[in-house]
């Protein structure tokens, strides 16, 4: 059974879950990613937050643009756009490939935490990843141009409309995965980690899915986030920009106060310490969060589960 559950979005938060898959041992470590994201488009499943946990645990991912896979190439997307296709969602040759495989395995039948479990296999990760459910949720940006698919607004739109709100199709009547739940009830689990993702619409989701966030709230082990905000911005991502349009301080202890009762302790930046006061339903950790190099993650995921070893 883990000791350690990861939850993820995207990049900032498959970042630590590398980190965290470096310094466990096999076995110890579970991450389950945001499916919010996900959408079908040209005819395939794509689910962006789990492919980019895949790519970076298994050392595919491109580190440069952050997305997708390293030494991409992009034919199909030249020929898709000389046919006057939908081309503004970029997919390279390769990452086409495993959306590819992805939709022929779902429409034989297969679940999609079994299809990425089998992927993660295939691309030699040791630890388990997993979506936070096999229900489809699927996230709505509102705007001021009108409601958008998550995708439409964070890559199409490049995150330009203004926000005023988030709803999550689906998640009232999703099913968190057996495999979570069990995990969050079980005696041998020592934390969860919410990764430093974005609060709104990559930990949101999963939050939104009533049996998870009581499952995640009844847990004997300490829940700990990261603070995805550091001196004021987000380091990756519209976190920071959707605060602002919300109204929100644009500070990591509005992160914290946002998570609220699901929290047993929070981290954050160094740079922010002078907010640790601000915090006080929960103990906070204050440590070095920015993780430029690999030795920062795996430093950053020790200092973490330090962290949860003074709370359990």
């Amino acid at each position: 059974m883990s000791k350690v559950l990861a939850l993820s979005g995207g990049v900032g938060g498959a970042k630590l879950a590398l980190g965290l898959s470096r310094v466990l041992s096999v076995g110890e470590l579970m991450i389950v990613a945001n499916t919010g994201d996900d959408f079908e488009h040209l005819g395939l499943s794509i689910c962006p937050d789990i492919d980019t946990v895949l790519y970076t645990l298994s050392g595919l991912n491109d580190s440069v643009r952050g997305w997708g896979v390293a030494n991409e190439t992009w034919s199909f997307m030249d020929q898709l756009k000389q046919l006057g296709g939908e081309s503004w969602f970029q997919l390279g040759d390769r990452d086409l490939a495993l959306h590819i495989e992805r939709t022929r395995l779902l429409q034989q039948g297969h679940s999609l935490s079994q299809v990425t479990l089998h992927v993660a296999q295939r691309l030699g990760i040791a630890q388990a990843v997993l979506p936070m459910s096999d229900d489809p949720v699927r996230t709505t940006v509102h705007t001021a141009q009108g409601d958008l698919p998550f995708q439409h607004y964070f890559v199409r739109e490049q995150c330009r409309p203004v926000v005023s709100g988030f709803s999550f199709a689906g998640a009232t009547t999703a099913k968190p995965l057996p495999a979570l739940l069990e995990c969050l009830r079980s005696d041998a689990l020592e934390a969860v980690i919410i990764c430093p993702s974005n609060p709104f619409v990559s930990i949101g989701p999963m939050l939104a899915i009533p049996a998870l966030r009581e499952a995640l709230q009844a847990t004997t082990a300490p829940v700990i986030a990261v603070s995805p905000i550091v001196g004021g911005q987000a380091l990756k991502g519209p976190a920071a920009k959707m605060m602002a349009e919300l109204q929100l301080p644009v500070t990591a202890a509005a992160v914290a106060e946002y998570y609220g009762d699901v929290l047993d302790g929070f981290v954050m930046d160094a740079c922010d310490a002078s907010q640790a006061g601000a915090i006080t339903a929960v103990p906070v950790c204050v440590t070095q969060t920015v993780m430029k190099s690999l030795a920062d993650r795996e430093q950053l995921a020790r200092d973490v589960l330090a962290f949860a070893g003074t709370l359990a």
